[in-house]
């Protein structure tokens, strides 16, 4: 059990010592190993109510009291992609004899900049019957039960996005010779599941990066790549603050310092047009 380390260190295992076991997580582990342990205590006792074998579970709520710093968050770790390595970046995906499958998802996350467990979740009833635009109603999550979509956004409940054709035409291509229903992913995996973001951006991110001979940066700096883009193309901060789920405040002050080392051309009529 890749959590028995913990479970030995504890000064306490029993049940009624719920507390002091939380709390020496809290004390000796980071936030990320706390909250771990804990729902996998919970999700334990859960399976035990269900089997008769204990009466409540003393770890219920507990993890979600803990709260991952911010400063490790994603949204603030900016460092975005510029027009030519965007550009080989979707090329290598394509050209991929193992990674070409994902191609759509990634030249999906560079022409949207939505959260990529947005592009995830998206579902076909999400996008306009004449593809003119795209709700983002959902994004999957990881829990212990696995992948899981859930309604809502981050910061809304909801968030239209305008397609231009290039977008138009990526979502018509991922529907030619496909019978599919509302409830359908627009980004399935090859199985027909949820895209697992771990495992792409362990997997085939890492490697066409490694192959394109650029620095390993996160996959969600295709979100971070296009707001940037956006600011070095001049459109208006508040417009893009709607597209992206963001407010202008944050914009400004995490995005209008880099748009000086972004050139303005080449991949913004790509992805602009």
């Amino acid at each position: 059990m890749r959590y028995s380390n913990h479970i030995d260190k504890l000064p306490a295992k029993t049940l009624e010592d719920a507390i002091v076991i939380r709390d020496h997580l809290v004390k000796t582990t980071s936030p990320n190993t706390a909250k771990r342990c804990l729902m996998h205590f919970s999700a334990a006792c859960n399976w035990a109510v269900r089997s008769g074998l204990i009466s409540h579970n003393p770890f219920r709520g507990m993890s979600e009291e803990i709260k991952i710093p911010k400063a490790k968050n994603e949204e603030n770790d900016i460092n975005p992609f510029s027009e030519a390595e965007i550009n080989v970046i979707i090329t290598k995906f394509e050209q991929s004899s193992y990674y070409n499958y994902y191609a759509p998802f990634i030249t999906f996350l560079f022409q949207t900049g939505c959260r990529p467990s947005e592009a995830v979740g998206l579902l076909w009833k999400d996008v306009a019957s004449n593809y003119s635009y795209i709700f983002f109603t959902g994004a999957v999550t990881r829990s212990l039960e696995g992948l899981k979509r859930k309604e809502g956004l981050k910061t809304q409940s909801k968030r239209k996005f305008p397609c231009n054709e290039k977008l138009r035409n990526l979502l018509i291509s991922q529907r030619i010779n496909k019978e599919v229903t509302p409830d359908d992913l627009v980004f399935p995996s090859p199985e027909g599941c949820f895209i697992d973001i771990n495992n792409l951006r362990n997997r085939g991110w890492k490697k066409i990066l490694e192959e394109a001979g650029l620095e390993y940066r996160k996959l969600y700096q295709t979100r971070h790549s296009w707001i940037t883009l956006c600011l070095a193309k001049n459109v208006p901060v508040k417009q893009i603050a709607k597209w992206a789920g963001n407010t202008p405040a944050v914009i400004w002050d995490h995005y209008a310092g880099l748009i000086d080392n972004i050139s303005s051309s080449g991949i913004l009529t790509r992805l602009s047009q």
